[in-house]
Parts: C-alpha cells; sequence; structure tokens
C-alpha cells in the first residue's frame, strides 16, 4: 500500500461507518427495481421452462416414431 493510499483510508480496522438513513424517495426507487427485477426473474423462468417443456415433448414425440419404426420391421 502506497502512502497515498494509505491517505485516502478514513476507517482504521474496528471502526464502524456511520449510520447513512436513506429517504423515502431512494426506499421506493429500490422497491420499485426489486419489483421489476422480481418480474423479469419469473418472465425468464417461465420462457426457459416453456422452452425446456416444448424440447421435451419434441424429443418424446421422436422416440415415440422410432420405437413405432422398429415395433413395424420386427414384425
Amino acid at each position: 500500500m502506497s502512502s497515498r493510499d494509505a491517505a485516502t483510508v478514513t476507517k482504521r480496522p474496528g471502526e464502524v461507518e456511520p449510520f447513512k438513513p436513506i429517504t423515502k424517495a431512494v426506499r421506493d426507487a429500490q422497491k420499485a427495481f426489486r419489483q421489476v427485477d422480481a418480474e423479469k426473474a419469473v418472465t425468464e423462468h417461465e420462457i426457459a421452462q416453456n422452452a425446456f417443456s416444448a424440447n421435451r415433448e419434441r424429443l418424446k414425440a421422436e422416440r415415440l416414431t422410432r420405437e413405432a419404426e422398429l415395433k413395424a420391421k420386427g414384425k
């Protein structure tokens, strides 16, 4: 750590930062951003679930087709 860095350090080990109260506007903004982030996460999850389900159904159909062809050839 250089001497310049040491001059910018305001806290010493064991010291606690003073409490910084946040304003109602900041709390409301954080709440709005949390809601948007939560909605985005739910939407992304639904998209992933729908893609997974569609892929599973496609693979199931392909498997059933292969099994039916093998059964028809075996008879």
